[in-house]
């Protein structure tokens, strides 16, 4: 028996390869399959089933694109709806992959269909769990996304999944391995750990969610300071529920090389938004005018889903050369598949061409600190958990996630700084405010990591961000 965690970290998410003799399982698949195609081919062996946990939220899993390419039946859990063929376990129904099975452990609470997998070795021993998001390392699924579907309240459904890991997770032996659907990083959760793999054991000891002691308790933790959590989460349900366009197609279409009279065609005579992903260090110094910053290199996914939101919304882009068929997979994967083409050539083109060029203003942490006044505007855009831990005096906290809710309060006529941890959010958030005629600013490199090291900028008291969430 092999399994495997193929993680990735961008999405903080975690699906599974689980081997016996010559039959396999997968759990939870990414959007684009090949590299799974590619591990069949190679241990030479038939996929069984593919395996979801529930209908995620924060990515558009390939289970259909999968499901086509190997005629390997999708399988949820019970009460699931999809409206494509697929196996509706029952609660503890078994499946036989080679020697090995796996239960179905119907688990509602995160979603009402949440399923957890329980996988039992070639001897009969329950050796781990694939906990999706019912359990996660340090805490367990929001229980706030699926009230609408389930028409329960969030405290109804925190109810539920307190009887479900009582019932169905606790009671398993402590050596059992804990295989969650993510990790650090996803909005699925509020206080995960960094780790990716645990036994049950130690979350039993470690896990604040489980060591409540009774059901109202654990109603209250699990529900105390959760987000606001990502509008375009309910689309990629609804994708992941109802279908989407093959992978492969979604490639297609986006791999289409624009000259730069037809990309300034496309931006002039439809609605298509100008995605530029290259990093904050090179769109700083030169952009096409009207260009949203989000880079590839870094958590690239999410950022687009919560900045852009409609995933229905027509995109062209600006990337560095040979990274376009990257940042259309990654787009896919939260379920961005109108990409209509990229910027051929990059933004070397569009300038060599004599095209009309923005600048954002950046400067060092160093000359903020040299510049910096105590009466200075500064607006820091990081979570609340990190603001909340330490931040420069008297510094207006507006996150980036909820932007849209407060850029229109700007007043451009004061100037103000720009900063976040590093300079990957506050870089996305200048290329609005440049977008929207909000230019009165200056960004600051290496965001609030960088300033401290200065030493000459005061800031509030450090609190361990984990009393801060």
């Amino acid at each position: 028996m092999k399994v495997e965690q193929i993680y990735t970290g961008c999405l903080a998410q975690g699906a599974y390869y689980i081997v016996s003799e010559n039959e396999a399982a997968i759990i939870d698949p990414l959007r684009e399959v090949s590299p799974y195609i590619a591990r069949l081919e190679k241990d030479k062996v038939k996929l069984e089933y593919i395996f979801e946990t529930h209908f995620h939220a924060d990515f558009v899993s390939g289970h259909l694109d999968l499901s086509q390419k190997t005629g390997a039946p999708i399988v949820y859990g019970p009460t699931a709806n999809p409206e494509f063929d697929a196996i509706i376990a029952g609660d503890e129904q078994i499946f036989e992959i080679g020697k090995v099975k796996i239960k179905a452990l119907h688990t509602p609470g995160h979603t009402m269909e949440s399923t957890t997998y329980l996988l039992i070795d070639e001897n009969g021993k329950e050796t781990a769990i694939f906990s999706g998001d019912t359990l996660f390392l340090g805490d367990v699924g929001r229980p706030d996304l699926a009230q609408k579907s389930a028409s329960m309240t969030q405290e109804e459904l925190a109810g539920l999944l307190y009887d479900s890991l009582q019932k169905k997770i606790m009671p398993l032996a402590d050596d059992i391995t804990v295989y969650p659907a993510h990790g650090a990083g996803s909005a699925c959760g509020k206080n995960m750990q960094k780790e990716t793999v645990d036994t049950l054991g130690n979350q039993k000891r470690t896990n604040y969610a489980l060591n409540q002691p009774d059901k109202e308790s654990f109603v209250t933790e699990v529900l105390d300071g959760l987000s606001a959590p990502p509008k375009y989460f309910g689309m990629n349900v609804a994708m992941n529920k109802s279908g989407y366009a093959s992978f492969d197609d979604v490639m297609k279409k986006g791999k289409n090389p624009l000259s730069v009279e037809d990309f300034v065609t496309i931006a002039e005579n439809t609605d298509a938004l100008i995605l530029d992903t290259r990093g904050a260090a090179d769109f700083h110094k030169g952009f096409v005018p009207n260009s949203i910053n989000i880079g590839v290199k870094g958590d690239f996914a999410p950022w687009v889903g919560a900045m852009i939101v409609d995933v229905n919304q027509p995109i062209i882009l600006v990337s560095d050369a040979g990274t376009e068929e990257e940042v259309i997979t990654r787009l896919s994967r939260v379920g961005f598949d109108n990409v209509l083409g990229y910027l051929d050539g990059s933004f070397e083109a569009w300038k060599n061409a004599g095209k009309e060029i923005d600048e954002v203003k950046r400067i060092s942490p160093q000359q903020f600190a040299d510049a910096f006044k105590p009466e200075d505007k500064v607006i820091d855009v990081r979570k609340i958990g990190e603001y909340s831990a330490e931040h420069i005096n008297d510094a207006y906290h507006r996150p980036l996630a909820e932007i849209s809710e407060w850029v229109d309060s700007i007043d451009d006529t004061e100037h103000f700084f720009l900063h976040c941890a590093g300079g990957y959010r506050s870089m996305i958030a200048a290329s609005i405010f440049n977008a929207r005629g909000i230019r009165n600013f200056t960004e600051v490199e290496g965001g609030f990591n960088g300033i401290k090291k200065t030493e000459k900028v005061a800031t509030t008291d450090f609190v361990c961000q984990s009393k801060t969430l």
